[in-house]
C-alpha cells in the first residue's frame, strides 16, 4: 500500500518548490524580460540537477544506465515544449491578473488526461476523469477575484496563450513519463534523476543557441541577478526532480491533478499574511479542489 502511494510525497514536494520558482521567475522576468526568466529554470538548474544524481550514484553505488534513443526522443521533445509553455506562461502572467491566468494554466489536467489516453496509453478510471473535472472547476472558480464575471476571462487573447501554455504543460509531462519508461534499467529513482539531467542538458543547448542567435542579454542579465537565478534554478531542479519521480510511478494526470492541492494551501497562508479572509467563491473553489483530490486518491486506490 506504502508504494502504491510512493507518488504523492514527491508530487506534493514538487508543487511546493514549484510555488517558490514560479515566484523567483515571475520577478526575475520583471526585470530581464520573458527570455531572460524563462531560462534560469533550465540554464540555473542543470548543475543542481546533475549534483542530485552525483549525490543518489554515491549514496546507492548503483551504475548509470544507458539512455536509448526513443528516450532521448522524448526528452527532447519534452524539453522544447516545457521552453515554451513556460514562456507563455510569463507572457500571459505580465499580461493579466495572476488569478485569471492562474486559471487559464491550470486547465493542464484535463489535457494531460486526454494526451496520455492518446499518446501513450495512460487510462484513467472512470472516478478519475472525474476527479479531474472537479479539480479543473474549483481552480478557475478559486482564481477569480470577487469583481470578476464571466467577462474576466473572456480576453480570447491572452485566454488562448494561457490555455496553450497549460496545454504544453500537458504535453511536457506526457513526454517525460514516457522518456522515463523507456529507460529500461534502473530503479524508479535512477531512472527519473537520469532523463532529469538529460532533458535539462538539452533545455540548456536550445537556450545556449538562442543566446548565441537572437539574445545574448537575456543571459548576462541573469548573471546580474544572480540572487534571484541561482534560487530560481535550485527550486526549479528540486521541483522537476519531484515531479519526474512522481511520473515514474503513476500517470502524469494524477501527478498534476494532485499538484493543485498546492492552490488553497498558498491562498490560505497568503490571506493569513494579509489580513483578508477567503471570498465565498474561492471557498467554493478550494472545497471542489478538495474534493476532486480525494476522489482522484480513491479512485488512484
Amino acid at each position: 500500500m506504502i508504494e502504491t502511494y510512493l507518488w504523492v510525497p514527491f508530487t506534493l514536494a514538487a508543487a511546493l518548490a514549484q510555488v517558490f520558482r514560479n515566484a523567483f521567475q515571475s520577478r526575475l522576468a520583471g526585470r530581464i524580460g520573458t527570455a531572460g526568466g524563462t531560462q534560469v529554470r533550465f540554464v540555473y538548474g542543470l548543475p543542481f540537477g546533475a549534483a542530485l544524481l552525483a549525490l543518489f550514484v554515491g549514496v546507492t553505488g548503483q551504475a548509470i544506465p544507458t539512455i536509448p534513443a526513443g528516450a532521448w526522443g522524448w526528452a527532447a521533445l519534452g524539453g522544447v515544449l516545457q521552453i515554451a509553455a513556460t514562456a507563455l506562461m510569463l507572457v500571459v502572467m505580465a499580461k493579466r491578473d495572476f488569478g485569471v491566468a492562474y486559471a487559464y494554466i491550470k486547465t493542464e489536467p484535463v489535457t494531460v488526461a486526454v494526451l496520455g489516453l492518446v499518446l501513450i496509453g495512460d487510462q484513467l478510471a472512470p472516478l478519475g476523469w472525474f476527479a479531474v473535472m472537479v479539480v479543473t472547476v474549483g481552480v478557475v472558480l478559486a482564481s477569480l477575484k470577487p469583481d470578476h464575471g464571466a467577462g474576466a476571462l473572456a480576453d480570447w487573447k491572452s485566454l488562448l496563450v494561457g490555455v496553450t501554455s497549460g496545454a504544453l504543460f500537458g504535453l511536457t509531462a506526457i513526454c517525460f513519463r514516457a522518456s522515463i519508461g523507456a529507460v529500461g534499467e534502473g530503479t524508479f529513482m535512477m531512472r527519473s534523476l537520469l532523463i532529469l539531467v538529460a532533458s535539462l542538458g538539452i533545455q540548456t543547448l536550445v537556450m545556449a543557441v538562442w543566446f548565441v542567435v537572437r539574445d545574448a542579454r537575456a543571459f548576462t542579465q541573469s548573471l546580474r541577478e544572480w540572487r534571484l537565478s541561482v534560487p530560481a534554478g535550485a527550486l526549479g531542479a528540486l521541483a522537476s526532480a519531484g515531479w519526474f519521480i512522481a511520473f515514474s510511478l503513476t500517470m502524469a494526470a494524477n501527478v498534476r491533478t494532485l499538484a493543485l492541492i498546492e492552490m488553497p494551501v498558498v491562498a490560505l497562508v497568503s490571506r493569513y499574511m494579509s489580513g483578508r479572509w477567503l471570498t465565498s467563491r474561492e471557498w467554493a473553489g478550494f472545497i471542489l479542489i478538495t474534493i476532486g483530490v480525494s476522489v482522484l486518491m480513491i479512485a488512484h486506490a
